[in-house]
């Protein structure tokens, strides 16, 4: 591992190691090597979310890439609810998203007939939803680690576990299995957002189309609590990308929230919207500033950009002085 290169956003160099949520063949694997700071680093594949976190933590490896995002099912809450912990000490350093294509993958010979139960990850059958109620109505559908586990179980376990599994067409070449039906998921248009995540550390500097993570943490159940927390983001132009309530499992109606915003911890607009969060909130979790995968730029409205809260503070200042 390059010391030195874990929080920074540098791009890692073939002395390094980053982790993802594999075996071999996942989505993750692919949104991995097509991350440009993932450069020659050696590839790491881990069982579980969790597994990929606790690598990073311990400095096992420089990185690690997880899912966080689906277009169609929304946040990937093992993901989130991992960074959120306290002990995580983690921070996102960089973005992807790609198109989700699923395969019906089985052993060779087995055909669609033959079929009465199929693996995968939940996430990935509810995609597949309208395919399996048309083509396979009896079949039942089990859960299995990641959408390349199912298959790798699949073409490795004597008996299969299963008939089939749903996965990408690319798992089917690790694992020995034929692409019985190919592209059947409900929605051509579905994404997958994947983050990068290092040890603390100075931020990528930032470009101009950038995204801040933050899980932010009530004092107290109330009447406004979260018009509070949005409020601070409004009055100073900072938009939200993403926003979910997540249970902190302290105990029931007790929640965090985890918020995506345009614009980077450097922003002037984005520090002060910070410095507000932290007086209203129990506790605030900063997860990093990160170049937008969309490369895609955030608005200033009038009043909002950085020289707007240079020349108020320098007003202020100047009353304070006398002058």
């Amino acid at each position: 591992m390059t010391e030195g290169s874990t929080a920074t956003g540098a791009v890692l160099t073939a002395a390094d190691s980053v982790a993802y949520l594999g075996p071999q063949g996942t989505f993750t694997e692919v949104a991995m090597r097509a991350m440009p700071s993932v450069g020659d680093a050696q590839a790491v594949p881990m069982t579980s979310v969790d597994a990929v976190l606790d690598a990073v933590r311990r400095g096992d490896v420089a990185a690690g890439v997880v899912p966080i995002e689906n277009s169609l099912e929304g946040p990937v809450t093992t993901t989130l609810d991992a960074l959120a912990r306290r002990e995580s000490q983690l921070v996102i350093t960089q973005e992807w998203a790609i198109p989700v294509r699923f395969s019906l993958l089985v052993r060779p010979g087995v055909s669609l007939s033959e079929i009465r139960q199929v693996a995968s990850i939940p996430i990935a059958a509810a995609q597949c939803r309208g395919w399996l109620s048309e083509n396979l109505p009896d079949a039942h559908v089990l859960a299995a680690l990641s959408t390349a586990s199912a298959a790798q179980r699949l073409g490795t376990e004597n008996p299969p576990p299963y008939d089939a599994a749903i996965s990408p067409a690319v798992a089917a070449q690790h694992y020995g299995l034929e692409v019985l039906a190919d592209d059947i998921g409900d929605n051509s248009a579905a994404s997958t957002r994947f983050v990068q995540v290092r040890r603390p550390g100075p931020p990528p500097p930032r470009t101009g189309a950038d995204k801040t993570t933050l899980m932010l943490f009530m004092r107290e159940d109330h009447a406004g609590a979260l018009m509070e927390i949005l409020t601070e983001f409004a009055v100073r132009g900072v938009n939200l990308t993403n926003i979910e309530s997540r249970p902190t499992r302290k105990q029931l109606g007790d929640y965090y929230f985890a918020i995506d915003c345009e614009g980077h911890v450097a922003d002037a607009r984005v520090g002060e919207a910070l410095t507000g969060l932290r007086r209203v909130c129990a506790e605030v979790r900063y997860l990093g500033s990160y170049p937008r995968h969309d490369g895609k730029q955030p608005h200033a409205r009038p009043g909002t950009a950085d020289e707007d809260f240079a020349n108020a503070a320098a007003w202020l200042a100047q009353i304070r002085s006398g002058a």
